[in-house]
């Protein structure tokens, strides 16, 4: 089903996978070096007519448009204004589909949406109102293109079925484009995802997605690379199809993705009033690339991501033939992940079944128009019940929602007993449909995480999520709950006609691009705060360890709770108060007391004793000047920042004090670039051991280090007996520009200062 090469590939002609480059000359007529080939990847063109500068292995590189939602983009707007930006340089599309539910948090959430209108009139922006469409279903429909570029502050802003090499990052890398920076980054490796024949019936994007990142993310195949889509396997697959697919490839921890394009993008595009956008991508005749994994889509079988990763899979038969042991270690391995509350899926198998008690279909991976086809098909005539189990969909936008009403589809879906909701992300992240405590949710959504579902584990709430496509989720409804597989039924699915009606969107969104309106007033709501001031990098630094994860993977949801604690993002001494609080409860008391002892320091205050035994024991084997030397906290975890793109993760640490992170390395560089752009150095250590919570991390010579790009630093850690013990970090490679961030303290005092 899927094959993942030992080495990399050449690729002949778009379809015959060469492992022997010796063989070249009898296919090709040509011997082909792989750095040769590596230039006949459609990723490689895309990225060299982006690229600002000659040097193809260190890209500086300039987007075609930018995008965020309401949970990003007053942070990112607000780091730029304070960056000098005057206008917005290019196209840059702010959506509200993330907190939408504006009784959350008073005002709070509609003020922010008034605050990007305001915006969008004062920079020569494009608003998109709340409920109107789901972030990625609008840049589909009016953004994307074929060899076009797209960065957003969302972490699965995906679009290469549309031929869109598009980029999830934090809010830092946007601000940048904002105020005429450059993406800077080493040029990425390219892995082909070869795709072979024709899904059986049933089987829907979101089972070839699972099944693809249940192959490569623990072994990091297609880490922080471009996933690029080739084979004989993508013309079998209609565009939506293929949309859900690749929205999902955020999940395997790839850089970007980027798929061949055919009659069937042009047709799209087409469709959505763009003939102009499309273009033909393939590979050159001969390709290189950095890996390859082979999917045939034939043998794909419905598939199932249990709690809490969405790697976490198997296909559904699997899992109903062992479904009590099955669980059971699931739910073992969840718990230990867990602090206050306990996930409970062994009782949800009962007379030998496995019995769910929410379904739900929604936003930019599930709500595509194609999926609520198929589910309308499962579900005519049928009923949910009047069980425990419920029932919702979202569709991603207000044409496709109108196109499913005129349809019928709506009609049938309702009419089973199932919830028509609106154009909305939050049920992806807890902000709507969180299921009752105990509960187990299947969803066509894009991840599973801890308490993504909104849980609240330290109040003793838990419920838990399963990742499944829409068609499984259909078919399990018609059972009143009872897991079933979509290839379990008989059922006669429809090849539902899509006509895109642009109206609502000309009626609805302001398009101001290239329309700045300069004297337009910033509606700032009361919850709308500047940014606090964050000091430049001392010459030496001292952190004390708050806070030690020792999971193998820590979630940007675990270090800032999605759900209701987002209304408060444009705050941000307010959302920090939420920092870790469903991981580690008690890191932000303990970060606000190190960020106390800095401030006395900085006054000139004495400092606390336990700080002066810290030094009184450093001074024994290194040279110390308190004078010299900001005190912050730091959290150590050994993968951290797998998941969503918001520099909140980081931000909210900063604001508290917090002057690094340490790491066995770091899940995403999404997060890691969140770290920089918010002066916290990220540092890479040797051996987990070495550390505890509580301790001190004593590293002389930082500010030097890190400007000068040294490989490894000295460091001296001080336990609390007073034994120091000397172990070496390092930060990874670092661009110029981001070690002069940190050494300036953040974006914003490195644009202040440049």
């Amino acid at each position: 089903m899927v094959k993942l090469y030992e080495s990399g590939i050449y690729l002949v002609n778009g379809k015959e996978i060469v492992t022997d480059a010796a063989a070249l000359p009898g296919l090709c007529g040509r011997s082909v070096t792989p750095a040769e080939g590596a230039k006949g990847t459609i990723a490689y063109s895309i990225l060299q007519a982006h690229n600002t500068v000659e040097d193809m292995d260190a890209l500086r590189m300039r987007f075609d448009s930018l995008t965020s939602h309401d949970i990003t983009y007053v942070g990112i707007i607000q780091t730029a204004r304070a960056s000098g930006m005057k206008e917005f340089p290019m196209p840059y599309v702010l959506t509200n589909c993330h907190n939408s539910l504006c009784a959350v948090g008073g005002t709070i959430n509609e003020d922010d949406h008034m605050f990007a209108l305001s915006a969008a009139h004062k920079y020569g922006g494009i608003y998109v109102p709340t409920n109107m469409a789901v972030i990625h279903s609008y840049n589909r429909e009016m953004m994307a293109g074929c060899g076009r570029m797209i960065l957003g502050s969302d972490s699965h802003t995906r679009y290469g079925a549309l031929g869109t090499l598009a980029v999830g990052e934090g809010g830092g890398e946007l601000a940048k484009q904002l105020v005429g920076r450059t993406y800077d980054v080493a040029r990425p490796g390219v892995i082909a995802i070869y795709l072979d024949g024709k899904p059986q019936t049933g089987v829907g994007p979101q089972d070839v997605a699972l099944s693809i990142i249940g192959a490569v993310y623990k072994n990091g195949y297609v880490k922080n690379k471009v996933m690029e889509f080739v084979g004989p396997g993508v013309a079998s697959l209609p565009i939506e199809y293929r949309n859900g697919i690749d929205v999902m490839t955020t999940e395997t921890t790839c850089w970007s993705s980027i798929w061949v394009t055919d009659q069937a993008t042009k047709d799209y595009l087409a469709l959505h009033g763009r003939p102009e956008a499309y273009k033909e991508l393939k590979p050159a005749d001969v390709a290189y690339y950095d890996g390859c994994v082979y999917v045939d889509l034939s043998k794909v079988e419905c598939t199932i991501a249990l709690p809490m990763h969405p790697s976490n899979t198997m296909t559904i038969a699997e899992l109903k033939a062992n479904a009590a042991d099955i669980l059971h270690e699931c739910q073992a391995a969840a718990n230990k992940q867990i602090t206050g509350a306990s996930l409970d899926l062994v009782s949800k198998v009962r007379g030998g079944e496995i019995w769910v008690d929410q379904g739900l279909v929604a936003g930019c991976s599930g709500g595509t128009f194609d999926n609520l086809c198929a589910v309308a098909d499962i579900l005519r005539g049928r009923s949910c019940g009047n069980g425990a189990f419920t029932m919702s969909v979202y569709p991603g936008s207000m044409p496709a929602y109108l196109q499913l009403m005129k349809s019928g589809a709506l009609t049938d879906i309702a009419a089973a007993g199932a919830i028509v909701r609106e154009c909305f992300c939050g049920p992806c992240f807890g902000a709507g449909d969180t299921p009752a405590n105990g509960e187990f949710s299947i969803r066509h959504t894009t991840r599973n995480f801890p308490n993504r579902e909104g849980s609240k584990p330290g109040e003793g709430q838990m419920a838990g999520v399963a990742l499944m496509d829409a068609r499984s989720i259909a078919a399990t409804a018609i059972n009143g709950g009872r897991l079933t597989a979509a290839t379990e039924l008989d059922v006669q699915y429809g090849t539902p006609v899509y006509f895109f009606d642009k109206s609502v969107y000309d009626k609805r969104v302001y398009d101001g691009w290239g329309k700045p309106e300069p004297e337009a007033e910033l509606k700032m709501g009361p919850n709308i705060k500047d940014w606090p001031e964050q000091p430049a990098l001392s010459e030496d630094l001292l952190l004390k360890v708050v806070s030690y994860i020792t999971d193998p993977v820590t979630t940007t949801d675990e270090l800032i709770p999605s759900g209701e604690t987002s209304s408060y993002r444009s705050n941000p001494l307010r959302l920090a108060e939420f920092a870790l609080s469903r991981k580690d409860p008690a890191y932000v008391g303990k970060a606000k007391a190190v960020h106390a002892v800095e401030l006395d320091r900085e006054a000139g205050k004495d400092l606390p004793d336990e700080v002066k035994a810290v030094y009184a024991a450093l001074e024994k084997v290194v040279a110390v000047d308190p004078a010299k030397t900001v005190i912050g906290s730091t959290i150590y975890a050994n993968k951290p920042g797998d998941g969503s793109a918001r520099e909140q993760a980081a931000s909210c640490q900063r604001v508290l004090g917090a002057a690094a992170n340490l790491a066995l390395e770091y899940a995403t560089k999404r997060y890691r670039s969140n770290c920089i752009n918010w002066g916290m150095t990220p540092l890479l250590v040797e051996d987990a051991a070495d550390f505890a919570l509580e301790d001190y991390v004593f590293v002389p010579g930082i500010r030097k280090a890190v400007l000068e790009g040294a490989k490894a630093m000295d460091a001296y850690v001080v336990k609390p007996d007073g034994t120091v013990k000397k172990v070496s970090v390092s930060t990874g490679d670092l661009t110029p520009d981001e070690r002069q961030i940190i050494a300036d303290g953040c974006l914003i005092n490195y644009y202040r200062n440049n």
